[in-house]
């Protein structure tokens, strides 16, 4: 077993096929792009214009305190978070509740719609899906409101744990690492991999892993994507090789342009579908779309290119949808 570097302030093991004793990549994919790639980016492409604010179809909803049995219904927040309520436990993806997806209040990605749950209409909260450490995934003002007011367990890939403990100390936490699995009550929670990166500032990039998950409970198998790369449609089925028939998939369609700078970690909405295919899902969800400017594509363009794709390549509209804020979605009953 080789032996690992102490240079790592949140995670220390042993090296494997996709940590090198200091950092996590992606076997066999490619790397983040770097800081002269960051500035070609931002100083020489355009960018769609958003509106400073905007609002959704659908009301903010107020959920039921449990679904259960078979049941499953999940309820949009904004971008990543979602509440899934299956089995009678209430697990949400990715919190985030704050203005700005940013390490500061006064700059960076703000929000412009309003959670489609407001925070104190929430049921009470068992289980937290962190998927990764960027700011619009990994909310520390959002983790701290959700221990003090649910005290839920939080399940995270390796490394992200010290990041939530300095913050708030008392924080529940299980960590696991790709192909891992922790269970808590009648849910069970894989570890799988994704092809993405992590940092939280300029000198931790790739310290902390990145995963998706897969869900299983008696409502079935739900896999649950917070950001990946496409990465020839491995994410995909390799999931499906290891987990068999998914009831549900939770999958990113925004924040994808330009390609040459995003494609590798950011799948487009056309992707998402061949994933979607890929991975032999009955039905899937679409998020991370409508509620940050992260990337140079309008606000509907995830939501309008996926249904244009949709009817292209002939999947019924009605097994891809691009949930927006506030909208409930009752999934149906699958054999």
């Amino acid at each position: 077993m080789a032996l690992i570097r102490a240079n790592n302030p949140y995670h220390s093991g042993p090296v494997s096929d996709h940590f090198d004793g200091t950092r996590f990549f992606n076997p066999d994919g490619s790397a983040p792009k770097g800081f002269s790639e960051l500035l070609k980016w931002k100083l020489g492409e355009t960018s769609e214009t958003w509106p400073a604010s905007a609002s959704s179809p659908f009301a903010p909803a107020k959920p039921e305190a449990r679904v259960e049995g078979d049941a499953l219904r999940i309820t949009m927040v904004g971008h990543a978070t979602m509440l899934i309520q299956t089995a009678g436990i209430n697990i949400l993806t990715d919190p985030v509740w704050s203005d700005r997806a940013s390490p500061v209040s006064f700059a960076g990605p703000k929000r412009i719609i309003d959670p489609g749950v407001a925070f104190e209409d929430l049921p009470k909260i068992d289980l937290v899906l962190l998927s990764h450490n960027h700011y619009d995934h990994l909310d520390l003002t959002t983790l701290a409101r959700l221990r003090q007011a649910h005290n839920p367990l939080v399940i995270t890939p390796l490394g992200n744990d010290a990041i939530i403990k300095n913050h708030t100390p008392g924080m529940q936490i299980m960590t696991g690492d790709w192909g891992q699995a922790v269970k808590s009550g009648p849910a069970t929670i894989h570890f799988e991999p994704c092809h993405h990166w992590s940092a939280r500032g300029m000198n931790d990039r790739s310290m902390a892993l990145w995963a998706a998950f897969v869900i299983e409970t008696s409502g079935g198998k739900i896999l649950h994507i917070g950001d990946t790369g496409f990465d020839k449609g491995r994410p995909y089925t390799n999931a499906r090789e290891r987990h068999g028939k998914f009831r549900a998939a939770i999958l990113p369609v925004g924040a994808y342009e330009p390609r040459w700078f995003m494609k590798d970690q950011h799948q487009n909405p056309e992707e998402a579908i061949e994933g979607f295919v890929l991975s032999g899902a009955d039905y899937a969800l679409g998020h991370h779309w409508g509620t940050f400017q992260l990337t140079n594509e309008g606000r509907d363009a995830p939501k309008d290119v996926l249904n244009a794709a949709l009817a292209q390549k002939g999947v019924a509209p009605e097994r891809f949808r691009p949930l927006h804020v506030g909208e409930v979605w009752d999934l149906p009953q699958t054999a």
